[in-house]
């Protein structure tokens, strides 16, 4: 994945140096004024929009909040085994866990791993286990927050070899992105920049 990274990076990188290189080089004096302002302008346009802008904010909204697995939750005190059935019944690798009566305080998260380390591998009973009992705590969580860039939140994934990762702000619990959510949103807005770039060699920019 972290070749990935660099890929869409380096791709990126050379493609739009290339372009503005091109317009560089070109004399000035050779070009009609109109033509030289298009440029400017249209070169202006293009570093403003750049690569990697998307955040993770772009993210869940596109997720809307109606979509599964854009913030699924469970609390402390479920069974392991209530958690693991929620996740299969909504297609997610994990869910966000919160203290009873207070959803919007994150305590921690409960993963598809923590169930094959922590109750299949030790022989545990998921139906008496609860989810505070092998959940990933607060502490210990791996989180972003609206405005992390979505190349950046890939980084901490790969990095640290996670799958999903929390979005919070200064008022507790936003939802939650996955990798896949993450490489979506990725290649999309590389598609995007490649159009961009495309439109502005033919003049249409």
């Amino acid at each position: 994945m972290q070749g990935a990274i660099q890929a869409f990076r380096s791709r990126g990188n050379v493609l739009k140096h290339t372009v503005l290189q091109h317009v560089r080089v070109m004399n000035p004096a050779t070009i009609p004024n109109a033509f030289s302002r298009f440029l400017s302008v249209s070169s202006a346009r293009l570093e403003e929009h750049g690569f990697e802008s998307t955040t993770i904010a772009d993210i869940l909204k596109g997720k809307g909040k109606s979509a599964d697995g854009s913030w699924l939750w469970c609390t402390t005190e479920d069974s392991v085994y209530d958690a693991v059935k929620s996740m299969t019944h909504h297609n997610v690798g994990a869910l966000v866990v919160v203290k009873p009566g207070e959803e919007n305080a994150i305590a921690g998260i409960i993963t598809e791993r923590d169930y094959l380390r922590k109750i299949i591998v030790q022989g545990r009973s998921s139906k008496s286990t609860k989810v505070g009992d092998i959940m990933t705590e607060e502490n210990k969580l791996i989180t972003v927050t609206p405005d992390t860039r979505v190349l950046r939140a890939m980084q901490l994934m790969t990095e640290n070899r996670i799958r999903h990762i929390p979005v919070i702000n200064d008022k507790g619990m936003l939802g939650m992105v996955s990798i896949g959510d993450v490489v979506r949103a990725v290649v999309s807005e590389h598609r995007e920049e490649l159009n961009r770039l495309n439109a502005f060699i033919q003049g249409g920019y």
